[in-house]
């Protein structure tokens, strides 16, 4: 393989290339280094290494640097010296294609995903339940795939979780306990994250893998950037969405093993953000992932301040290291340059752990992997210069890239289909009409019984005797003349015979 096939980091002290073999990228990598020392650079550099090479590129964009790689770089001298240094002198300036992508759509393309697609282990994760809540959170999607309800959004989520509060008797008999408490828990912690903007993220159209892997009609491939300069206030968010890609990412490709170059390079920038706080379980999952997603020729590299903010069962799947400089102020500071030091196999040329501390911006230690997957021994290196530019591109520079998308307005609009919130109300309302009628039935019935109970009454009067009907018939006619003379003949007669 020729060094034009291969990617060039820098150069040594005696001016020899530092190369990484893209063969290799998929057995991952680690930049790390102090603040300001230089890792976005490096980050920088290698992205636009890999699309040059026709390999798509995923970064989160922290700080907003990286944009600059969509233009072309320019000349200066410490450019200029850094390239006589290594013997470069062809370094053609030129930007990579590039589409921008944002969870809250302001400066980007739209993020989705679906809470289904998301899943109970990172949704926890996101919403830091503990144990039991977790437990209950699992039974939610557990009961919503029985009854056969979308969860596409987080009132889909919430009014699932009220219909398992309604039903947790019956339900409790299949699915256990189920603490009214705990879900009540559970939605305050669902409020909050919509609060703060959480629910931009869930919704549809969801986000297509494959809007990820492709490359421009050049055969360059795309480099994708996250606007993630709001959501490093969210980290639970943030690192909860890149680990959900890299699963969505390992579910989705097909088995792909070794190759000449890797499918996709994904970077994890602040990457101690992913692992600080995580439950073991969720390390357990990380660690799974890393290990796998080799096999689907997915690359991943960890950028943050200390190798130690890698847990060591993930560190030690990293084949390729760029070690930045570290400052060792503190005894924290000279125990971390320590470990960063253990981290590399050792050349004796080399006094690892002073050099870590004397390094200067845009110096690194750097050890690759060689054909056979072996690390190469440390070694002193000189960054090479990108392509691209150093530093973010203006908002209007942004605008004219965005309007000339190949995606462009394939995620704008929200699409809010029929699933478990309407789903609920629809049952709730059918429900509803049920009890309304069933309330009025109750009623007519009611009504029909005391009519008849009335009938009854008047069919079982007594019947009156012929004395009683002629004394009420002479009564009625004692109003009338005829009547009185009457009245008084029989009253007369009466009397009559008693005297």
């Amino acid at each position: 393989m020729t060094d034009e096939q291969q990617v060039l980091i820098g150069g040594n002290r005696a001016g020899k290339h530092i190369l990484l073999n893209p063969a290799m990228a998929n057995r991952h990598g680690l930049i790390t280094g102090a603040t300001g020392t230089g890792k976005t650079v490096t980050l920088q550099l290698l992205a636009e290494a890999f699309s040059s090479l026709g390999v798509p590129v995923f970064s989160a964009d922290v700080k907003g640097d990286l944009s600059g790689i969509a233009n072309p770089g320019k000349d200066h001298p410490k450019i200029t010296e850094r390239l006589d240094h290594m013997g470069v002198t062809d370094h053609p300036f030129a930007g990579c294609p590039t589409l921008f992508w944002d969870i809250e759509g302001k400066t980007g393309h739209p993020v989705r995903t679906t809470v289904s697609e998301m899943g109970p282990v990172l949704l926890a994760n996101i919403l830091e339940l503990n144990d039991t809540q977790s437990g209950i959170l699992h039974v939610a999607f557990s009961v919503a795939d029985d009854e056969g309800l979308l969860l596409l959004d987080l009132k889909d989520l919430s009014s699932a979780l009220n219909w398992l509060s309604e039903n947790r008797k019956e339900l409790s008999r299949e699915y256990g306990n189920i603490a009214s408490q705990s879900v009540s828990a559970i939605q305050r912690k669902l409020l909050v994250l919509k609060e703060s903007g959480g629910d931009v993220f869930f919704g549809e159209p969801a986000l297509n893998i494959e809007d990820l892997m492709h490359a421009d009609f050049s055969g360059r491939g795309v480099v994708s950037l996250l606007d993630a300069s709001s959501l490093y206030s969210n980290p639970r968010i943030y690192s909860t969405f890149l680990l959900w890609l890299l699963s969505e990412l390992m579910e989705e490709l097909p088995e792909r093993g070794d190759a000449p170059l890797p499918k996709l390079v994904f970077f994890f920038d602040e990457a101690h953000l992913l692992f600080n706080n995580s439950p073991k379980n969720l390390i357990n999952r990380i660690t799974q992932v890393v290990r796998l997603i080799r096999s689907k020729g997915v690359g991943i590299f960890f950028v943050s301040q200390y190798p130690n903010d890698i847990p060591d069962e993930v560190l030690g799947q990293l084949g390729c290291r760029v070690q930045h400089a570290l400052r060792a102020f503190t005894p924290k500071d000279q125990k971390a340059v320590k470990v960063a030091a253990q981290t590399f196999r050792q050349n004796p040329e080399i006094d690892t752990v002073k050099t870590i501390t004397e390094l200067g911006v845009g110096e690194a230690l750097v050890s690759t992997l060689d054909p056979k997957g072996r690390p190469t021994v440390v070694d002193w290196c000189l960054m090479a210069p990108p392509h691209s530019q150093i530093g973010p591109i203006t908002a209007d520079e942004k605008t004219r890239l965005m309007d000339r998308s190949p995606i462009k307005g394939r995620y704008d609009t929200l699409v809010d289909r029929e699933s478990a919130y309407e789903l609920l109300i629809k049952r709730e309302e059918e429900l509803e009409k049920r009890r309304q009628e069933a309330a009025a039935e109750l009623e007519r019935e009611k009504l029909a019984a005391k009519i008849a109970k009335q009938k009854s009454k008047g069919s079982g009067r007594r019947r009156q005797t012929v004395g009683e009907a002629m004394f009420k018939s002479v009564a009625r006619s004692i109003g009338s003349q005829l009547g009185r003379t009457i009245i008084r003949g029989i009253l007369g007669s009466i009397i009559g015979k008693r005297r």
